[in-house]
Order: C-alpha cells, then sequence, then structure tokens
C-alpha cells in the first residue's frame, strides 16, 4: 500500500472517530439536557409548585378554618350565647317550674295556719283525761308547725301552758296531706286541778298567726279544770300521747 493511500484510510478513521464522538457527545448532551436537566426542572419545577401549593393551600386553608373558625366560633359563640342564655332561661324556667311545683322545696314551706289545714280532736281511751289533737296539711306546698296549738275552750279568756318536755329538736313540718299531732292533757286525775267544768267547743289558733280554726268535740264535750296542757306539734301521735 502506497504512503499516499495510508494517509487517506488514516484521515478516514479519525474523521470517522471524531464523528461517532461528536454524535456520542451530542447524544449524551440531548440526553442530559432533556433528561437530567429536564427532569431537574421538572422536579424542581413540580416541587417548587408542589410547596407553593401545599403552602398556599396551608396559608389558604388555614386562613379558611382560621375565618372560617372565627365565623364559626362566632356563631358558636353567638350560637352558644343564645344557646347558654336559652338553657340559662330554660334552666330558670324549669328551676321556677320546679320551685313552683315540688311541694317539698324549702323555698316553697309557708307556715300552717287556719287556711292551709284542717283539725280534729277527739279524747283517747289511754293516757286517761288526755286528748289527741290531729292536723292535715290541706295545701298544695309543704308547711311548718311552728311551736304548739293554741287552744281556747269555748270563751276562755286564757290558753293552756305548753309542755316544755315535749319540745322536738325540729320545727315539725308537713307535707300536702300529711298529718301532725299534739296532744291536751284535759285534766289531773288526782283532782288537784280544781273542780273543773265541761267545754263544748274548741277553736286552735297557730304560732304567729291570729286566726283560728273550728274543731268539732264530741256531743258531750270534754272536761277539763286548772291542769289543762298542751304539747308542742309533733310529727308522730304516740310521741304525743307520751308527753
Amino acid at each position: 500500500m502506497s504512503a499516499s493511500a495510508r494517509r487517506s484510510r488514516t484521515r478516514l478513521f479519525a474523521a470517522a472517530t471524531l464523528a461517532v464522538a461528536a454524535l456520542t457527545l451530542t447524544a449524551c448532551g440531548n440526553d442530559d439536557a432533556s433528561g437530567t436537566r429536564d427532569e431537574g426542572a421538572a422536579n424542581s419545577s413540580s416541587t417548587a409548585k408542589d410547596s407553593a401549593e401545599d403552602a398556599a393551600g396551608s396559608s389558604s386553608g388555614g386562613k379558611g378554618k382560621s375565618g372560617s373558625g372565627e365565623a364559626l366560633g362566632g356563631a358558636d359563640s353567638g350560637g352558644g350565647s343564645g344557646s347558654e342564655g336559652s338553657g340559662s332561661s330554660g334552666g330558670g324556667e324549669n328551676t321556677g317550674g320546679g320551685t313552683g311545683s315540688d311541694p317539698n322545696d324549702p323555698a316553697n314551706r309557708t307556715p300552717c295556719t287556719a287556711d292551709n289545714t284542717s283539725v280534729a280532736a277527739a279524747p283517747v281511751s289511754r293516757p286517761l283525761n288526755y286528748m289527741l289533737i290531729t292536723i292535715t296539711n290541706t295545701g298544695s306546698t309543704m308547711c311548718d308547725l311552728a311551736g304548739y296549738p293554741i287552744l281556747k275552750f269555748d270563751d276562755a279568756q286564757s290558753v293552756p301552758p305548753v309542755i316544755e318536755d315535749s319540745k322536738p329538736q325540729a320545727v315539725t313540718s308537713l307535707k300536702p296531706g300529711a298529718k301532725g299531732y299534739a296532744a291536751a292533757i284535759l285534766s289531773a286525775g288526782d283532782g288537784s286541778g280544781g273542780e273543773g267544768r265541761t267545754a263544748q267547743g274548741l277553736q286552735v289558733g297557730f304560732q304567729g298567726s291570729d286566726k283560728f280554726t273550728d274543731a268539732a268535740l264530741q256531743a258531750k264535750g270534754v272536761h277539763i279544770d286548772d291542769k289543762l296542757r298542751v304539747t308542742y306539734w309533733l310529727s308522730d301521735s304516740a310521741d304525743a300521747l307520751a308527753s
């Protein structure tokens, strides 16, 4: 082979090699440009976009929730206030209703008087010379029996004294329809109370009131003398008769 031919082949090989290298570099450059760079740009753009959206969403959501929360909170507050107001009002109404309808509520208690009770009186066989006074609450609320009954037999100008030992630890209170008791010792069994007399009528008064109520006696009346005494109002008839 001549030197001229060898040089031509060498030039062709070098040119081919350069061409291949150029193509390879171009391909790599294109891959880098369209692949790595584009992907990076896409990822970067996507990430930035996502971050922006997240930030915007978070900001928007936060604002929305905050605004919504404030609005709802305001509404809730308003509603709550209204609810609480109505609740309070309702509670007040219920309390008022309870106070008005519960006969045992202390706020509803009233004194027992001639206006909200009925009274009966009858002698008992035992103990001797005792009479049991029974009072019934005819009102719609609980009433308190203060002290002891004020007894007026016929047109007597004085009332019998109370037996202090019969005083209860607490005031006797009567629910609607309930009964209370007191006992009257009409006369002394040994004659120490004097000659005495027969009483045909009885009126019963209450501590703190100037009204009296009639308590019918048996037809033949009852014998009383100067030893006439009365017990405090009690919740049990046996306790009254044991005084």
